[in-house]
């Protein structure tokens, strides 16, 4: 800051010092791709991805036709019941985001929740632009960006810990069904070593402030290495934030954290039983592959979904669930049928939900800057816990 108040004036430069003052500075750069470059050659790759895994998919496992036959001898009843377990699977997660951001509606999480969906779903690298969506939908509704911060981190982190969860409990369920194995033992160990050092680490940043301080002094110096590395400046005052951010978290934690966890747990079951049932009424029983195999597969596809390299997933999903099950031992075209059910129900059907949520969000004026204050406790102003 202070080299550039020593600079002198544009009246004082000479004519060389002008010229050069408006020509761009080379940083080194040139030779990288422009954001608008990086964001076609992603739909691009992710396009070519997706016809590759299906045309895969298809000539692999099923015929088309033999998957639309399977598809065909679903009952009416047996389409309820899918239609039921999805309403319910999207209702449990806004129950989830309702308890992680004190003064929101279930009507509202309705909204945030499938806009947000939509956007992740649809567009490449979508996570990052369904973080900002949020951003702005709370913010219309007079959220603070701190709440919001809160409740993004929040449900981020209990997300994060059941999906680490869930392939530990699977394996652990295949032990103790006889299914044992080196491999599957020892992804289950190292797995459970992993969720355990973190759960260990986000419970002494919430109990220790001087632990925070140093958690976040080690990741700002590793930070700022890589940065080094990249000829970027290095990260500072990830101290402060990480006390602060802390310091939100305990609030909101400190009475909600049972809730947080049976809703969230439940939000993945749900998730998982939508799977079975479709794998059910699609002719695949549990003497083909059972309930515990069908976790297990289901655990580790949803793991995939840490790589973004398409939307939500898509076509990286299907193969991991088709290739696991079909190995499991069920029928190919009944596999395939069923997968893509549940692909319809919990990834196509959240998209053109989010649309008409989106749309909903910005013609209603009702809900503007309606957020109810907070105590200094994190709780509703008027409303005991």
């Amino acid at each position: 800051m202070t080299e550039r108040a020593t600079e002198p004036g544009p009246e004082n430069q000479s004519p060389s010092a002008k010229k050069s003052a408006h020509t761009p500075v080379n940083s080194g750069r040139s030779g990288w791709v422009s954001p608008r470059a990086k964001k076609v050659l992603q739909v691009i790759v992710s396009l070519v991805l997706l016809v590759a895994i299906f045309w895969f998919v298809l000539r692999q496992f099923a015929d088309l036709s033999e998957v639309w036959t399977a598809i065909r001898t679903l009952t009416w009843r047996e389409v309820t019941a899918l239609v039921v377990a999805t309403v319910w699977n999207l209702i449990t997660y806004w129950i989830v985001v309702v308890i992680a951001t004190p003064g929101l509606t279930l009507p509202q999480a309705a909204v945030l929740t499938q806009s947000t969906t939509s956007v992740a779903n649809a567009v490449p690298a979508g996570g990052a632009v369904a973080v900002g969506l949020t951003y702005t939908i709370l913010s219309s509704w007079g959220f603070s960006k701190s709440r919001s911060t809160l409740s993004i981190v929040v449900t981020g982190i209990w997300n994060n810990f059941v999906k680490l969860g869930t392939p530990i409990l699977a394996l652990a369920i295949l032990a103790l069904q006889g299914g044992r194995g080196g491999g599957r033992l020892l992804a289950g160990a190292l797995g459970l070593c992993g969720l355990v050092g973190a759960i260990l680490l986000f419970a002494l940043i919430l109990k220790s402030e001087d632990v925070a301080r140093r958690v976040a002094l080690r990741a700002e110096g590793w930070a700022s290495w890589l940065l080094g590395l990249l000829n970027r400046k290095p990260a500072h005052g990830w101290d402060l934030a990480l006390i602060k951010w802390r310091t939100r978290v305990i609030g909101l934690v400190r009475d909600r954290w049972l809730a947080l966890t049976i809703a969230t747990i439940v939000s993945h079951a749900s998730l998982y039983a939508v799977l079975l049932l479709s794998l059910r009424v699609l002719g695949v029983s549990e003497a083909d592959v059972g309930w515990a195999q069908v976790l297990t597969v289901f655990a580790f596809a949803r793991l995939l979904t840490a790589i973004p390299l398409t939307p939500g997933g898509v076509g990286i999903v299907e193969l991991a669930l088709i290739a696991g099950l079909s190995t499991g031992g069920g029928e190919d075209a009944q596999v395939v049928a069923a997968v893509l059910m549940f692909r319809l129900l919990t990834y196509v059907l959240p998209i053109l939900l989010g649309g008409c949520t989106y749309i909903l969000w910005r013609r209603n004026q009702s809900w503007r800057d309606s957020a109810p204050p907070l105590t200094a406790s994190g709780t509703v102003v008027g409303r005991e816990t």
